[in-house]
């Protein structure tokens, strides 16, 4: 049974940073996308960063802010958030697409995690 576990959620003041991890188990997705998305309260769920062989992709709103990675050796992708804004404030779920090149449509990623909360103050 696929299982995506996100951790490293928190709450931060402006300008602060946060790390994400999401282990995932059940099978190997390193052929795969791995990807991030948030939901603030009120709104839908948005992409954040997406990895896969073909490289990363980023949206407009956090690019030079935050930065995916993963440990294939360990199945798990890491997001590292830096500069963090109030606007971020979110909960943050891991995800994976069953396809080789990013996306950033929700709809298209076949596995999720339950989520990690985090909070930015001003």
């Amino acid at each position: 049974q696929v299982q995506l576990v996100e951790s490293g959620g928190g709450s931060v003041q402006a300008g602060g940073s946060l790390r994400l991890s999401c282990a995932a188990s059940g099978r190997t997705f390193n052929n795969y996308v791995m990807g991030w998305f948030r939901q603030a309260p009120g709104k839908e769920r948005e992409f954040v960063a997406a990895s896969s062989w073909s490289g990363d992709v980023y949206a407009d709103s956090v690019k030079g802010r935050f930065t995916i990675s993963r440990d294939y050796a360990k199945n798990t992708v890491y997001l590292q958030m830096n500069s963090l804004k109030p606007e971020d404030t979110a909960v943050y779920y891991c995800a994976v697409d069953r396809e080789r090149f990013p996306s950033w449509v929700v709809t298209e990623y076949d596995y999720w995690g339950q989520g990690t909360q985090v909070t930015v103050s001003s």
